[in-house]
C-alpha cells in the first residue's frame, strides 16, 4: 500500500469512527441499546475509546508503510483531538439538531 493510500484510508476511517457514537444507539457497537437511551457521558467515553483506536490504527499504518513509528510528542496528540473533534462534528449535529428536525418534517 502506497502513502496516499494509506493516508487516504486512515482519513476515511478516522471519519467513520468518530461519527459513530451519536450514529448508533448500541453501547460500544457491541452491546443492546438500553430502553431510556444512551447517556451522553457514554457516547463520549465510546468516542475517547475510537480516538485511541484511531490512533492504533494509524501507527499500524504507519509501521507498514514506512517500517517504523516516529515518536510524537503532546501537541502531535493535542492536533489530532482536535481533528477528531471535528471530524464528529456531522454526527453530532445530526444526533442533536437535524434528527429532531426532520422528524417534525414528516
Amino acid at each position: 500500500m502506497g502513502m496516499t493510500a494509506a493516508v487516504i484510508l486512515l482519513f476515511v476511517l478516522a471519519l467513520v469512527a468518530a461519527n459513530l457514537p451519536w450514529l448508533t444507539e448500541r453501547r460500544f457497537l457491541l452491546f443492546a441499546p438500553p430502553a431510556d437511551g444512551k447517556r451522553e457521558w457514554l457516547r463520549l467515553l465510546e468516542w475517547l475509546l475510537l480516538f485511541g483506536v484511531a490512533g492504533l490504527l494509524a501507527a499500524g499504518l504507519e509501521y507498514q508503510v514506512i517500517g517504523e513509528i516516529y515518536a510524537q510528542d503532546w501537541e502531535f496528540w493535542v492536533v489530532n483531538l482536535c481533528l477528531f473533534a471535528v471530524f464528529a462534528l456531522p454526527g453530532f449535529i445530526y444526533h442533536h439538531d437535524l434528527r429532531r428536525y426532520l422528524r417534525k418534517r414528516r
